[in-house]
């Protein structure tokens, strides 16, 4: 995501390679680079004018350090407007009331059923809440039978009434028998509606009306670009919601959306959908956005990822192994697995600084580790825990039985061992602090 808007920016600030102070006039060349990125990405004519006009008024005002180039203070500068054009701050969803109700509205195929599963997740597993789901969506029973799988999948109660033709009656009853259950947050799922269907707002308005929700989110398609932007804040004026998500940024997008949609609708985006599975969404913060849309990175986002998957004490037996050198390959799947579950391979390469621009033409399938998979689960249990145990015949019938090759086998057996020497020596402090000590000679 946003790939094309971080290159376009890239280059927009090597106008101000080998300049040793701002003037006007290679700002305003920059400048005029960065409003012709911000247009390309689909944003706004108005944003993107308004946020080069402040960022050519900051850039000029500002001294620039001697330790500071010029390209430096504009990438400051840009990474400072940007987090502010994308709302400055996150924001939390007000889960203050017992239960809290959050309606879900948004366009036909903007990925609202999906998205209330996904938040209905994020909440129990993230937040400790007891979620329970209404599926109000009385014009499409396909919604209503996806609702119902995507509760079995995660294990929220769900509340369907597939002869009703009345979304408030069905959004009252949800919410009286989220009460019965002692369910802290209630989830209403609504029909997709254009914002030009006069009969189908009138409805939403009248289920916000009964139901008085704390929060009422938005769900954007950031593929649609400015006609995302155009139907928020049509919805917006008749609705008044709290909060925006926007969906399918792991696609192909150009970013408009999520640069303009602050600034036009004047409420902020609280999520980002960033894929199929119900864990593949994420709270929506400025700051992280902005330091990725400039190519350096999201360690932030990455290390919170990593500890959703890694547990302590798991990681404490692990650590216990590593030490006596017992580290094995039924764990190195299992640490392959936890990987897995973080998320797209790519997306998450992406968020180490520098790595996103190095990797932006390599094509890496979500499918990388499948031979390494496959080589580990054609071996037996014993050779699992005991690679040593592995010589020649055994190697030949493992590369048969994973459909690999021999060379192949011999390569992941070399890597693992070097691994695991690797892993002793950085488990044991001393031994680490004693390598580092060495360095020096062995460059000699």
């Amino acid at each position: 995501m946003f790939d094309n808007l971080s290159d376009k920016l890239d280059r927009a600030f090597k106008v101000l390679k080998g300049h040793g102070s701002i003037t006007e006039i290679n700002v305003a060349e920059t400048v005029k680079e960065v409003r012709k990125a911000l247009l390309d990405a689909d944003v706004n004519y108005k944003t993107a004018k308004t946020f080069t006009d402040t960022v050519k008024e900051k850039a000029l005002g500002m001294n620039v350090l001697t330790s500071v180039s010029p390209g430096q203070l504009m990438v400051k500068v840009v990474n400072d407007e940007l987090v502010e054009l994308m709302g400055g701050n996150v924001s939390e969803l007000d889960l203050k009331q017992n239960p809290s109700i959050i309606l879900i509205a948004g366009l036909n195929g903007a990925g609202k059923t999906t998205f209330t599963g996904k938040l209905a997740n994020f909440l129990k597993t993230q937040k400790g809440r007891k979620p329970f789901l209404v599926a109000a969506d009385v014009y499409r029973p396909a919604a209503i039978d996806q609702l119902k799988v995507l509760s079995d999948q995660i294990g929220v109660p769900v509340h369907t009434d597939y002869g009703s033709k009345d979304p408030v009656k069905i959004a009252q009853e949800g919410i009286a028998q989220a009460k019965a259950q002692n369910c802290n947050v209630v989830i209403i799922d609504t029909a997709g509606r254009l914002a030009i269907d006069e009969e189908m707002m009138n409805e939403i308005a009248e289920v916000k009306a009964a139901t008085k929700p704390h929060e009422i989110l938005f769900v954007v398609d950031s593929m649609t670009g400015q006609d995302a932007v155009n139907t928020a804040k049509a919805f917006n004026d008749r609705l008044d919601f709290t909060g925006v998500v926007l969906t399918k940024l792991d696609g192909d997008t150009r970013g408009g959306a999520a640069l303009s949609i602050k600034s036009v609708v004047h409420k902020p985006i609280k999520f980002i959908g960033t894929g199929e599975k119900m864990d593949a969404i994420d709270v929506f913060y400025p700051d992280r956005m902005a330091s990725r849309i400039l190519g350096m990175g999201d360690v932030v986002s990455l290390v919170e990822r990593a500890q959703q998957q890694f547990d302590e004490k798991q990681a404490a037996e692990l650590q216990k192994k590593i030490r006596k050198n017992k580290f094995d390959f039924n764990d190195f799947l299992s640490q392959l697995n936890q990987i897995k579950k973080m998320g797209n391979i790519k997306d998450l390469m992406g968020m180490i600084p520098g790595v996103g621009k190095a990797i932006k033409d390599v094509d890496i399938d979500d499918d990388a580790f499948k031979h390494i998979e496959a080589i580990i689960q054609s071996m037996t249990p014993l050779e699992r825990e005991n690679p040593e145990l592995i010589n020649g015949g055994r190697r030949n019938r493992i590369a048969a039985g994973s459909g690999t090759s021999i060379t192949e086998v011999n390569k992941l057996l070399k890597q693992f061992e070097d691994m695991r020497k690797m892993m002793k020596i950085f488990a044991d402090p001393g031994q680490a602090a004693k390598m580092m000590r060495n360095m020096p000679k062995m460059k000699r």
